[in-house]
């Protein structure tokens, strides 16, 4: 008799698991977007969430009313950096949930300068991460940066 119930049990989640839905929950993708201003005709999502993972797009520190960077390498690092943090809220996540960014630059010079805004973001171990040297980035950016975060 115990043999039985163990059987029904194992064909009841079995069941259970493939009726349609039941794996929507870790599959279902939702867009997450701020407001873009001038932006808002732009072809893609700021980040999907599939599941716990958040895929982001690259993202830079650009006012996007204007479309115009700061004149200040450094205010344009921290206004990248304030998107992602309030990107990463939309989504219930925080800045420390981020596990792979890719920072591109077109000039090297400025890892430094990038680095030291960076870094006052995180309270945890950093995300890992690339900084590539890139061509021009749009509308003039000096850092744009895409990231995977995970809940």
């Amino acid at each position: 008799m115990k043999i039985h119930r163990v059987l029904f049990l194992i064909a009841f989640i079995l069941l259970i698991t493939s009726l349609p839905g039941a794996q929507e929950s870790r599959t279902a993708r939702r867009a997450v977007n701020l407001p873009r201003g001038a932006a808002a005709n732009l072809p893609f999502s700021d980040a999907v969430m599939v599941g716990n993972t958040l895929y982001i797009s690259g993202r830079g520190g650009i006012d996007m009313k204007t479309m115009k960077a700061p004149a200040e390498p450094k205010e344009e690092a921290k206004m990248l950096l304030e998107g992602y943090k309030s990107l990463l809220a939309r989504a219930d996540m925080r800045m420390d949930d981020l596990v792979f960014v890719t920072v591109y630059c077109p000039d090297l010079s400025l890892y430094s300068v990038f680095n030291e805004v960076y870094r006052s973001y995180f309270s945890k171990e950093f995300p890992a991460r690339a900084f590539i040297g890139s061509g021009p980035l749009l509308f003039g950016m000096r850092f744009e940066m895409q990231g995977i975060a995970v809940k």
